[in-house]
């Protein structure tokens, strides 16, 4: 894939650069070789290897999961201007 003067400067227009002809040549040359870096990385064989997230082994942290109901009822129907034990009354909406 090849990018030319005009694709540079559509992309500078779409993202709101400014730019004078002489950055969009030298822009121009500098896209093609990021292209040109990312096309090498399809030619590396990469069958058998296991995709990663970082270079070295570790494992996540995780905490317990464990279901509570949060102890917290109560302080949250405080404020509510209708409640019946730790439930909201709504008014009836459907008939």
């Amino acid at each position: 894939m090849s990018v030319d003067l005009a694709t540079v400067k559509r992309v500078a227009h779409l993202a709101r650069i400014a730019v004078t002809e002489e950055d969009a040549a030298r822009m121009e040359g500098e896209l093609n070789a990021i292209l040109g870096f990312v096309e090498q990385l399809s030619e590396v064989d990469v069958e058998g290897v296991e995709p990663m997230t970082s270079v070295t082994p570790m494992a996540m942290k995780k905490r317990d999961d464990v279901v509570t109901d949060g102890a917290k009822a109560e302080d949250i129907v405080a404020n509510a201007p209708d409640s019946t034990g730790s439930f909201f009354v709504v008014p009836k909406v459907v008939e």
